[in-house]
């Protein structure tokens, strides 16, 4: 039996020109003293990991933080300059609370201007719209960011949580391609692979960076018969591989021919060191598609 191809280590951006590592590192939860996130940093470093992803609403708890974990990483660009050269920034926008979403032209020109100032840089390479905001037309969103990328602001655009029909809309008024979509994507939420956005992405060849892939922890501990049915599938692989559940969760997602990248958001270092594993697990199509057959609870068509 045949394995699927191997995934590289290292990928492109969509049609940016950026190429991106095949993991990303995810900061929805960096907080914490400087000596510690630096040791953070540097552990997804070391395993190759040049794709990190945060936004302006991480940090923020429900009344305060807004904007801490970009501040917490420019002070490490402030302290170590050659660190930001060392990676690729990607950044997001568009959430306000209470309202809760904002992408008029107005508050997406000022959101980018404040995340390049608590980031202490001068450009974010892959500037993201957070969630759809269905207030604004599309053809005003596209104009916000055309005007941020002339500026040299930002350097790719793309978005998060958006719908395939949303991501179309967006397109058809931006003169530059989409360089990625982020939807929630793990072996238990798996609707990107039923929808039409992996193939929407693969149309357009964007990039897909999967958050929470796994499943909000709920991997770790599964709490029905469903989610015990795809951990039961991903250790038969993870056995045979001598790599732990993650790695196989993340290598079961960039399995896929859209090669998803999986956002890495433990906040442990010796965790991170372990998502290099999923380089060495291969699949079969027939492991591959029970993994996928536990997700769905049913047998397919």
């Amino acid at each position: 039996m045949s394995d699927l191809p191997a995934v590289p280590t290292t990928r492109p951006l969509g049609q940016s020109g950026i190429t991106v590592s095949s993991l990303a590192w995810g900061m929805w939860r960096f907080a914490g003293p400087i000596g510690a996130a630096r040791q953070l940093v540097d552990a997804a470093l070391d395993i190759g990991i040049t794709l990190f992803d945060t936004a302006d609403i991480y940090g923020f708890d429900g009344s305060g933080g807004f904007g801490d974990a970009e501040s917490l990483l420019g002070e490490l660009f402030a302290a170590d300059s050659g660190l930001r050269r060392r990676m690729v920034l990607a950044s997001k926008g568009g959430i306000m609370p209470p309202l809760p979403y904002d992408s008029s032209a107005a508050y997406l020109e000022q959101a980018i201007d404040v995340s390049l100032q608590r980031l202490k840089t001068d450009v974010i390479d892959l500037w993201q719209i957070h969630r759809p905001d269905i207030l604004t037309h599309p053809q005003e969103v596209a104009g916000a960011v055309h005007k941020a990328q002339a500026a040299g602001k930002i350097r790719a655009v793309g978005v998060s949580n958006c719908t395939p029909a949303q991501i179309a809309a967006l397109q058809h008024f931006l003169d530059v391609p989409l360089a990625s979509t982020q939807p929630e994507l793990s072996p238990l939420c798996i609707a990107p692979f039923e929808n039409g956005e992996l193939d929407q992405a693969l149309q357009m060849d964007m990039a897909v960076l999967a958050w929470s892939p796994l499943g909000g922890g709920r991997l770790a501990e599964p709490t029905n018969d469903r989610e015990r049915a795809v951990v039961a599938a991903l250790d038969a692989v993870a056995a045979a591989h001598g790599v732990g559940r993650t790695a196989a969760a993340y290598s079961w997602l960039m399995a896929h021919p859209a090669r998803p990248i999986p956002i890495v958001g433990t906040q442990n270092v010796a965790r991170i060191g372990e998502a290099a594993d999923a380089f060495a697990v291969r699949w079969t199509r027939t492991s591959w598609y029970e993994v996928f057959v536990a997700a769905r609870g049913e047998k397919l068509p």
